[in-house]
């Protein structure tokens, strides 16, 4: 192995990948991030107490960016993206949320309908500028570079809608099937074209889908099993086309149930691991899948970041880097976006541990 000293983020997270040991615990913010009003708690923290700001802070312990192609299609309203579907932001109080206000296919009722809609192209975007911008995002240090985001379900949902996709599922299934079909066409065709302008300089994928609330599954196993598997089986086929890339998956809520069938649709990283929903262990999901199966997250945003103290950051760091982390295979991260009101002492205690910690 590499020198632990001279280890790139790059390095750091192939290797963990690989199932080996590293110099320290690989960190990321995949699906993530820190949502304003606490970003400028953290940076205000940061300035008085260390002299620098978020970003200089994060600089030297974040191991993957994302890159991707420079979007050249037709011309977009604010609010709205390629799909079609419209959102509008919706306060919380100290920020906001974009949600949906518009849901393209709302009124189809027949799989024909679908010829009307205005479905984008993998076209719509210029793929040989990637070779540039990797060379930019490398030029202090080698990076895990990471292309994002082949949300199936989700994706089709979004136009759809939610409840109206699982009443399609019942009632109207070739509809469903139309639909997903055409959404994992244009993923095919995208993450294909995107990873061969790359030439070999992106290591991961970031797939999606939301399949479980807090307490179980959102569908049955086997409605999962005929209405999504076959397209990510698919999408990730073609992924793994490519030599060394690796699919990375999130979905949030207890998965515990349907992690050997993630694995079997082809996976490599489980990401998000909210350990705060039903069933999901930490030291269970390491014992039964971790052989196989690489994690990413972990660090829960619903309880120890917003309403524990930095000690209690700092425990439950440690624990996941002892479990997950013991002969690779684990990248460190918050389960999802850091909330607003979560104390930045807290999100502090997370990263310094995660940089200081390696047990092994």
């Amino acid at each position: 192995m590499t020198s632990k000293q001279t280890l790139s983020p790059r390095e750091r997270v192939r290797l963990a990948l690989a199932h080996q040991e590293t110099d320290r615990i690989p960190i990321a913010m995949v699906c993530s991030g820190i949502n304003p009003p606490a970003y400028e708690a953290l940076e205000q923290y940061l300035q008085r107490e260390r002299g620098i700001g978020v970003a200089q802070y994060l600089h030297p312990l974040i191991d993957i960016k994302n890159v991707g192609p420079q979007y050249i299609g037709p011309t977009i309203d604010r609010g709205e993206d390629i799909w079609g579907v419209r959102r509008q932001p919706v306060s919380y109080g100290a920020g906001s949320y974009d949600e949906i206000s518009y849901y393209p296919l709302a009124s189809v009722s027949d799989a024909r309908d679908l010829e009307k809609h205005r479905w984008p192209s993998a076209d719509w975007f210029d793929y040989s500028v990637l070779p540039r911008r990797i060379a930019a995002m490398q030029a202090d240090q080698e990076y895990c570079l990471m292309v994002a985001n082949g949300n199936i379900f989700e994706t089709s949902w979004y136009m759809r809608g939610f409840e109206q996709t699982f009443l399609d599922m019942a009632l109207n299934p070739e509809l469903v099937h139309a639909i997903f079909g055409r959404v994992t066409d244009f993923y095919v065709d995208y993450f294909t074209r995107t990873l061969s302008a790359a030439q070999g300089c992106i290591d991961l994928v970031f797939t999606a889908d939301d399949v479980a609330g807090q307490k179980g599954l959102l569908m049955s196993r086997e409605t999962w099993a005929e209405f999504l598997k076959p397209y990510h089986v698919r999408l990730n086929k073609a992924i793994h086309q490519f030599d060394g890339v690796k699919v990375i998956y999130h979905s949030d809520g207890a998965v515990m149930e349907i992690v050997d069938g993630l694995m079997d649709m082809g996976i490599d990283v489980l990401q998000a691991l909210q350990f705060s929903a039903s069933g999901m262990d930490p030291v269970a999901l390491k014992q039964k899948h971790g052989d196989r199966l690489c994690f990413e997250g972990g660090v829960s945003v619903q309880t120890t970041l917003p309403f524990g103290n930095a000690a209690d950051v700092q425990r439950e760091v440690q624990r996941l880097i002892s479990v997950l982390g013991r002969k690779g295979g684990y990248i460190l991260g918050p389960s999802h976006a850091i909330q607003a009101n979560t104390p930045p002492e807290n999100i502090v205690a997370m990263f310094d541990t995660a940089a200081t910690f390696y047990p092994f």
